[in-house]
């Protein structure tokens, strides 16, 4: 059976669907319409769908990540809300995205270590797609993400963007060495070489144990902050370290 084209004008002139009733007439529409119909109700659903996107967006400030941390409720609010409050914006248009879950390991019989594979690759999108910009992590993850070359260093960023702020912070800033080159693919094919590696040193990270906000979250070990390094969002994780010296 032929389907009609959807016309609503047209739809509503028929005089057979007029002259029916009941069932009949929701076998009439089913037979002739139900193709046009459909296609109306997925045009429908997706103009809606995406009238709500924009109702329901709302801008990110900051993409946080926890990498070999664990926050409780608590702590989360404070990483995420309150820093909203603390620059004054409308929870309802601005956003903090927080990455958890997420766990760097070479150690076999860490209880984490099977979702390492799947954190690097988070990781390594979001860094890729300029959608992580500060992280909150223990030390195995602050070697990885320095020898990886992911991080700011931060005396450098500091002095040149926020010198009040590094003279606040410098004093817990934290060095680590950043793999320019090394021989860990050549060692692959000949295991009589030794390894070798051409490194760099510099702060890429600060211990934020002493801030209110982590002392309070009872952690028996150092957390430390980095900034990525191609965070395209400075002020805002600049403003984020002020909060958690500051403000929290």
């Amino acid at each position: 059976m032929k389907h009609a084209s959807f016309n609503p004008a047209a739809f509503l002139r028929d005089e057979n669907l007029r002259t029916l009733h009941g069932r009949k007439k929701v076998q009439y529409i089913w037979d002739y319409y139900k193709l046009p119909l459909a296609v109306l109700c997925i045009v429908l659903y997706a103009a809606g769908y995406m009238l709500y996107g924009r109702i329901t967006h709302k801008d990110a400030v900051l993409y946080a990540a926890l990498v070999n941390v664990a926050a409780g409720e608590d702590l989360t609010q404070e990483l995420t809300g309150d820093f909203l409050d603390y620059l004054n914006l409308n929870p309802s248009k601005n956003k903090l995205g927080l990455y958890t879950g997420l766990y760097l390991t070479d150690d076999e019989t860490n209880q984490y270590h099977e979702y390492t594979y799947a954190s690097r690759m988070k990781i390594q999108a979001a860094i890729d797609g300029e959608l992580m910009d500060v992280v909150l992590m223990n030390r195995e993850a602050f070697d990885a993400f320095s020898q990886s070359g992911y991080l700011y260093d931060l005396k450098e960023l500091l002095c040149r963007e926020d010198p009040d702020l590094y003279d606040l912070v410098s004093s817990q800033l934290e060095k680590n060495i950043v793999i320019l080159e090394d021989n860990a693919m050549d060692m692959l094919f000949d295991d009589s070489l030794t390894y070798s590696a051409k490194t760099r040193e510099a702060f890429y990270g600060i211990d934020l144990s002493r801030t209110k906000l982590i002392r309070q979250a009872g952690f028996s070990d150092p957390v430390y902050l980095g900034i990525v390094a191609n965070c395209p969002r400075i002020d805002s994780a600049l403003d984020y370290l002020r909060y958690l010296y500051t403000g929290a």
